[in-house]
This record gives C-alpha cells, sequence and structure tokens, in this order.
C-alpha cells in the first residue's frame, strides 16, 4: 500500500465520484484510478465502497478505513513539515525589557539597530517596573533592559544612557499651570502625590530633593504607575513629581512644569548581566552612542 492509494480513495470518496475524482481533482483517467481503487481493495481483502446510479457509497469497512487514512495523511503532512522545520537554521530570541513608558522614545530605535544587522532574530519586549526588570536580567529571563540603578544586584552592569529632570506634574487649570516654572517650596501648600515602593530608585532622588531644599512634604496619596499619577492628578488636584518621559502620558487635564532651579535629575540606564554572553548583546552595546544619537534627533522632530 502506497501514500497514493490513500490520496486516491479519500479524494473519491470527497467528490462522490470515481469520475469527477479522476478529472477535477487527481487529473488521471477515470479507468486508472478504478484500477488504483481495485488493488486497494485487494490489498486490504474487503470492498471499501459500492458504485450506483447516485455516484460511490461506502461499506462498513470503507467507513472504518477511511478514518485511518485521513489520519495517516495528516500524519505524514506534519512529519514533512516537522522536518523542514528542524532543516532551518533556528531563529536566535533576544528578550528585551522597558520600563514602563521608556519603550515608547527607545524601543523604535532600537529595533533599527537591531534589525538592521541581524534580521535572523526574534526580539521579545516587555514591559515592567525596574526593580522586576533588574531581577529578570539576574535571573537570564530577560538579555537587557532600560531601567534605574537597582542596588544590591552585583551581577548587573549598567550603562548610562540618559539624565532625566524631574518636573511639577499638576492639572491644566492649576494656578501654578502660569507659571513658567515652580518654586518647590510652593508645593508645601498643595495635595501631594508621592511614589510607592514599586520605584525606590525614584522614591530616593524625590526625598533627597526635598531634604536639600529643606522641605519636608507628606505625601496625600500614592501612586505605583503613570496612569494612577495622571488620573490622581487630575482626580484630587494634586500635584506631584515625575521623570520627564512621564509626559508621554498626559492627558488633556495634566501639564507639566520645570522646577525653578537646578532640577533633580534621575538616571537611565541599559542593564545587562556580566554572565551573558549574547553576541546580539556584545553588538547592541557596542552601539549605544549611536542609538542616544538616534533618540535624540528622533525628540527633536
Amino acid at each position: 500500500m502506497e501514500l497514493r492509494h490513500l490520496r486516491y480513495f479519500i479524494a473519491v470518496v470527497e467528490e462522490g465520484s470515481l469520475t469527477v475524482a479522476a478529472d477535477r481533482r487527481l487529473h488521471t483517467s477515470q479507468p486508472s484510478l478504478s484500477r488504483q481503487i481495485r488493488d486497494l481493495e485487494y490489498e486490504i481483502g474487503t470492498p471499501l465502497m459500492t458504485r450506483s446510479v447516485r455516484g460511490i457509497e461506502l461499506t462498513a469497512a470503507g467507513e472504518a478505513f477511511l478514518v485511518h487514512a485521513r489520519m495517516a495523511l495528516a500524519q505524514v503532512g506534519a512529519g514533512v513539515e516537522a522536518a523542514r522545520q528542524a532543516g532551518r537554521p533556528a531563529k536566535m530570541q533576544f528578550n528585551v525589557g522597558f520600563l514602563t513608558g521608556q519603550e515608547m522614545d527607545w524601543l523604535p530605535e532600537a529595533m533599527r539597530i537591531l534589525k538592521s544587522d541581524l534580521c535572523n532574530i526574534d526580539v521579545v519586549v516587555s514591559s515592567q517596573y525596574s526593580p522586576d526588570l533588574a531581577e529578570g536580567l539576574s535571573s537570564g529571563r530577560l538579555d537587557m533592559a532600560f531601567l534605574r540603578r537597582e542596588a544590591n544586584l552585583p551581577d548587573l552592569e549598567y550603562k548610562l544612557i540618559a539624565q532625566e529632570p524631574l518636573l511639577v506634574f499638576l492639572p491644566s487649570d492649576h494656578p501654578l499651570a502660569s507659571s513658567d516654572t515652580i518654586d518647590p517650596k510652593q508645593l508645601l501648600d498643595e495635595k501631594f502625590i508621592g511614589m510607592s515602593a514599586t520605584a525606590p530608585t525614584v522614591n530616593t532622588v524625590i526625598d533627597n530633593y526635598l531634604k536639600k531644599q529643606g522641605l519636608i512634604i507628606k505625601p496625600a496619596y500614592t501612586g505605583d504607575n503613570l496612569g494612577m499619577f495622571m488620573s490622581l492628578v487630575a482626580s484630587t488636584r494634586g500635584v506631584t513629581l515625575l521623570p520627564a518621559y512621564a509626559r508621554n502620558f498626559l492627558p488633556w487635564s495634566v501639564t507639566s512644569r520645570p522646577l525653578l532651579g537646578e532640577p533633580p535629575t534621575i538616571d537611565l540606564v541599559i542593564g545587562y548581566s556580566r554572565k551573558n554572553t549574547s553576541r546580539v548583546l556584545k553588538l547592541f552595546l557596542s552601539r549605544v552612542d549611536e542609538l542616544i544619537e538616534r533618540v535624540a534627533k528622533a525628540s527633536e522632530l
């Protein structure tokens, strides 16, 4: 028994006619097809179908054989595809993480750098809090991440790519919004929205800045993601300090203003594990200066 016998048999069943199957589907003569079906029945040892003026009808043996014939052809098809897949070179996977919101500025240019030299890779992108990204780098779940410098992770290496100033975010119709800059002392009389423990590095920068200014401000609310901060500012008419990239999430009801004097800044870094020997990572790190330049030009447009 050969595979063609199974294909011929299934074609006749599905077309309901030896003549139609021969002419339209198998492109062979009807006598030749009839002979192939007879050879199949002879090998099995029992009739599989009967012929009548209405076409062909399967016998009980034919019904049983049809199920297995279809399964056999499906398995052969799956085997062929598996062999083809195994014969192709496997695509390398490169996992990149972003501090939520930073992908809007950095991902497009990062992808251009990766794809221009290495088209045979699958880039997997995730968006998380900075501490989670650092854990992903340490565990090997991520190859590279755009994040903050997280403490107590000696196996990680960081490359500085930007220093973002902290800005004041406040309701668009707030009296302070008419000012070009905002004196930090003016925040004392406002409902202040603080940072939750999900962003310890930002928290430290804000606390150090307020202490340097001689200010003690107790938060009325806390937020743990940019969407929540924007909602809290709009709904409570409070104010907050956030890195400049948060402007990517501004709704019409919220605006931002720079601080008077020298503003505090927070580092954005590319992090990776020293143990990671990925050639894709090595290539990307060699082109970090180009990445910084590309993003700077894009922000000017």
